[in-house]
């Protein structure tokens, strides 16, 4: 008999194993007493739902302590995705930050005794809401928590690399250049279909870049669902998912943040919604306070920066859909994103060229 999904912590969804990724549970569970003995076994293991890349579980000892477990997926992986010892690394440096993070307890690199790699890591209590528009929360509380939201980029993006240890995380120059390349190669290894504005976009993009900034850390997917909130209070106590982080440019990040304000550009957005009236900040709200906090001015070119986003996440959308169709996604109904990318894609054209 399949059990039922196991909803906790507000919009987070627990369920058994998915056959797709099951390991040996006995190989983890001798590993684990011998790396990291201050876990007690045996552990109750359940699967997060709605992770579309890396699998991502957790773990409840003996004693009641939860941890998580976070794994690349099986099958044969795009070049440079699914780097779960990055996330590791990054999630390290920056516990010597004021950037909220889970503590990290191991890595394993060895593939023989999961089948892949993986990390663990201390589970965060709290809650965590997927959707931009809070309605879970007071109205008051929505726009301090997109205010902290904002704090947080801000001091990600303000973080001392040789402090953190994380200088050589990236590499500090042509970061936009880079990633219109890596995107396009990755789109088009994944593609399943012609996608007239996805062409257009990897022309234009390269053609158009802005001048360097000095480098910083970027997450590559800083959004809501990725936070854990306090218990009871409106602020961030764990920022997740650091996949996608790299050492880059901020205002990537930031125009990542700001695709719901553009329509079409992602899903969910903001379109229809009056802002005020729901107690969330408009996009001249979010850049003013994350340019106050971050000590920069004003931005410049910002239609570039909301096409390459644009783009980078249909081209990540693509590759979501496209694990799907071959079997192997982190979560089930990637069939819902089978016209994600040509949205997003004709979107962000329409911004500068389309």
């Amino acid at each position: 008999m399949t059990s039922q999904p196991e909803i906790r912590d507000d919009d987070v969804v627990l369920t058994d194993i998915r056959d797709a990724h099951r390991f040996d549970v006995a190989a983890l569970t001798a590993y684990l007493e011998a790396e990291v003995p201050e876990m007690k076994a045996p552990f109750e293991i359940r699967q997060f739902e709605g992770g579309q890349s890396n699998p991502t579980f957790l773990l409840t000892g003996a004693d009641g302590v939860r941890y998580v477990l976070r794994k690349q997926p099986p099958g044969e992986l795009l070049p440079s995705a699914h780097r779960v010892d990055r996330e590791f690394r990054v999630m390290s440096g920056l516990a010597k930050t004021e950037v909220p993070v889970p503590e990290m307890l191991h890595l394993c690199k060895e593939t023989e005794i999961i089948g892949t790699m993986f990390f663990v890591m201390r589970h965060v209590d709290g809650r965590m809401h997927a959707d931009p528009l809070l309605k879970a929360l007071p109205r008051e509380e929505r726009i301090q928590v997109y205010d902290h939201f904002i704090e947080v980029l801000a001091k990600l993006h303000t973080v001392d690399l040789a402090a953190a240890g994380l200088e050589t995380y990236g590499r500090p120059s042509n970061y936009f250049g880079r990633q219109v390349d890596i995107w396009s190669k990755q789109y088009v290894a994944s593609k399943t279909g012609d996608i007239a504005a996805m062409d257009a976009l990897m022309e234009w993009l390269p053609e158009n870049l802005p001048e360097d900034e000095a480098p910083a850390i970027v997450h590559g997917d800083f959004r809501l669902a990725n936070m854990i909130l306090h218990p009871t209070e409106p602020r961030i106590v764990a920022v997740l998912d650091w996949e996608l982080s790299t050492l880059g440019q901020p205002l990537a990040d930031v125009s990542y943040c700001c695709l719901g304000f553009n329509g079409k550009l992602i899903e969910p957005n903001f379109s229809g919604v009056d802002l005020a009236a729901e107690g969330l900040p408009d996009e001249a709200h979010f850049l003013a306070h994350y340019c106050r906090h971050a000590g920069r001015p004003p931005v410049e070119n910002w239609p570039f920066y909301l096409a390459f986003s644009g783009f980078r996440s249909a081209a990540i959308i693509q590759g979501v859909y496209k694990r799907g169709l071959d079997g192997i996604a982190s979560s089930e109904g990637t069939e819902r994103f089978a016209d994600k990318c040509r949205s997003r894609a004709e979107a962000a054209w329409a911004l500068v060229g389309g």
